[in-house]
């Protein structure tokens, strides 16, 4: 009974009315890209997830995949790899990919709403071809030419799928510590061998052969993380010419039981001098992963926002066709035996709650997408430094914070139903055990919140929150005589100020103490992500204002905004408070005064 339905009104607005992306395709050399084309993309998007893939997200979950242990091959639930031909046959695995290699070539910010539908109607089968844009990403920056011809372009195609091997069984965030080794042959590649865990897709029946990226240490490499690479290791051997060879020595061991996604293959992989290549230099893999670990912590804070919406939707959907006592006010529907329960501030407090954060948080994570095109396609280098600054600073905010407010979301979608939101039947506590895992995989918010700190903060000088800050404050200045939004510009400057003042007293108490870094980092995160919605809900209502949209769609906007300021934003003073109680009571403890 759970149903999904793609949000275009808004995913227009952030798009065209917030954003202006029309404005930016043609500046960044898309000229060929107009409103027209990206309707047209966006409709057939929504179809295809609203009837093909929304459908079968129960059934992936009551089902989940299967492994035949005698053969290492994964099968997936009726109907996912059905839906994955359809997915590669129409085009979308290379959307936003080159042409020169098979794709659309999209920007970014075309692919981003496509990704948000796919999460939201199922997230376990969008995992699939996840991993494979990461892929794409790794080989396009950093393979040598016979690598994109051979291996990107099945990819891109959706022929073959890719993923991304780092974590082994004694380490995790920690990959100086890997074991996995990789020994020259006599062809130019390399015997891999080591096992890897929670890998995404690791196996499944949707395409013949699967590429997996994987770390793993020379013989003479140094210890440390400084002495990883990078390997190209196919499940069906491929030469340099492009044939196809026998399986290689690479399989699925064992798949996890988890709390959600079931129906995502979650695999041990184990190679047994498996037949790789070597991408990237020498000793310089880490980099080159890289490229695509930040691809894939947008796409999950993409994930959070989708199963956000889902839930939203539904909650949205039962409250107010629920009906439960009377308004405190006085009845609202009298001719009816009680009053819809959307009628009771709790209930409002929490459909509001996610409607705050899921389209301030669309438009934080569509943003993100933007910078990867200003990125990859400025023409003045200094905008494409600018982009980069600010797109590493806002990737772990995007990352953390969409995924972590799914957990509230899904939370309080399920608050909404009572005790129909624990049984499956209505599918909330689907959605509440998915959203789990975005919080953990592709980095867990700890760790998201130490790259902010302790690299994009500290280590980098706050090069993207000066950027950020510079753009709140050309707002508040472009807006100073607009009525319309002269409610939330004081509010807005005095959180910037706060947020740039923080930063600075960070930075002064770990000269003192590092412990100070990480102390304040989970609550700097949080701090971060309120006040860059805050910014964002401002500028959705001064754009509403200025668009053409009916005025209840601007009332809306507003009244939101409004919510959003009066109870979220004061979150900040919380956040504000621990970053300035410091380390010490975090750190006084001893170890072995915790307990036993």
């Amino acid at each position: 009974m759970n149903a999904y339905k793609a949000p275009l009104a808004d995913i227009r607005f952030a798009l065209f009315d917030v954003l202006d992306s029309e404005q930016t395709f043609a500046r960044l050399g898309f000229g060929e890209i107009n409103r027209e084309l990206v309707d047209a993309i966006l409709e057939e998007g929504a179809r295809f997830t609203e009837t093909v893939i929304a459908p079968l997200n129960h059934i992936g979950d009551q089902h989940g995949c299967s492994l035949d242990k005698d053969t290492g091959k994964v099968t997936t639930p009726p109907g996912f790899r059905e839906a994955y031909l359809q997915f590669a046959e129409n085009g979308w695995a290379g959307l936003t990919s080159p042409a020169d290699f098979g794709g659309q070539g999209m920007p970014h910010a075309v692919g981003v709403p496509v990704k948000e539908m796919i999460d939201a109607a199922n997230l376990a089968w969008g995992n699939f071809p996840l991993l494979s844009h990461g892929a794409t990403e790794a080989l396009m920056h950093h393979g040598e030419d016979w690598q994109k011809e051979v291996f990107l372009k099945p990819i891109v195609e959706g022929r073959w799928t890719g993923t991304m091997c780092l974590t082994e069984p004694h380490c995790g965030s920690d990959l100086g510590l890997l074991k996995t080794r990789a020994v020259p042959a006599a062809n130019g590649a390399y015997a891999i061998t080591g096992t890897k865990i929670f890998i995404t897709a690791g196996d499944h029946d949707f395409t013949d052969n699967i590429v997996h990226l994987v770390l793993a240490r020379l013989p003479d490499a140094p210890a440390g993380s400084k002495g990883i690479s990078l390997f190209i290791v196919p499940k069906i051997k491929v030469d340099r010419d492009g044939n196809l060879g026998d399986a290689n020595a690479v399989r699925c061991g064992a798949l996890e039981h988890k709390m959600g996604i079931h129906a995502s293959a979650t695999c041990v992989m184990n190679f047994d001098d498996a037949e790789g290549w070597l991408i990237g230099e020498p000793h310089k893999g880490l980099m080159a992963m890289f490229t695509m670990m930040n691809t894939a912590r947008l796409a999950v804070g993409l994930q959070g926002l989708g199963l956000s919406d889902r839930a939203y939707q539904n909650a949205l959907r039962y409250s107010r066709d629920r009906l439960q006592m009377r308004s405190l006010s006085g009845a609202k529907f009298p001719e009816k035996a009680a009053d819809p329960i959307i009628v009771h501030p709790d209930v409002r407090r929490m459909l509001l709650t996610q409607k705050a954060l899921i389209e301030g948080g669309r438009l934080l994570g569509y943003h993100g997408a933007s910078l990867v095109d200003e990125l990859m396609h400025a023409e003045d280098a200094a905008d494409r430094e600018r982009a980069d600054a600010l797109l590493g600073f806002l990737t772990p905010i995007v990352k953390a914070c969409l995924t972590e407010w799914s957990i509230e979301c899904t939370y309080h979608a399920q608050q909404c139903f009572g005790g129909h939101g624990y049984i499956q039947e209505w599918g909330m506590e689907q959605l509440a055990r998915d959203a789990r895992i975005t919080t953990i995989y592709e980095g867990t918010t700890g760790i998201q919140a130490l790259d902010l700190m302790g690299r994009k903060v500290m280590q980098l000088k706050g090069a993207g929150l000066r950027v950020f800050l510079g753009m709140i404050e050309d707002f508040c200045k472009a807006e100073a005589d607009n009525a319309a939004v002269a409610e939330f510009i004081g509010p807005l400057r005095e959180v910037a100020q706060e947020w740039q003042q923080l930063t600075m007293r960070i930075g002064q108490n770990a000269m003192a103490d590092a412990d100070e870094i990480g102390a304040a980092a989970w609550d700097y995160l949080f701090y971060s992500g309120y006040a860059a919605l805050a910014y964002w809900w401002a500028r959705s209502v001064a754009a509403a204002e200025a668009s053409a949209h009916p005025q209840a769609f601007k009332n809306a906007k507003r009244e939101t905004a409004r919510f959003f300021f009066a109870r979220i934003l004061p979150r900040t003073r919380t956040h504000a408070a621990a970053i300035a109680s410091g380390a010490a009571p975090l750190m006084t403890l001893n170890a072995d005064a915790f307990g036993e």
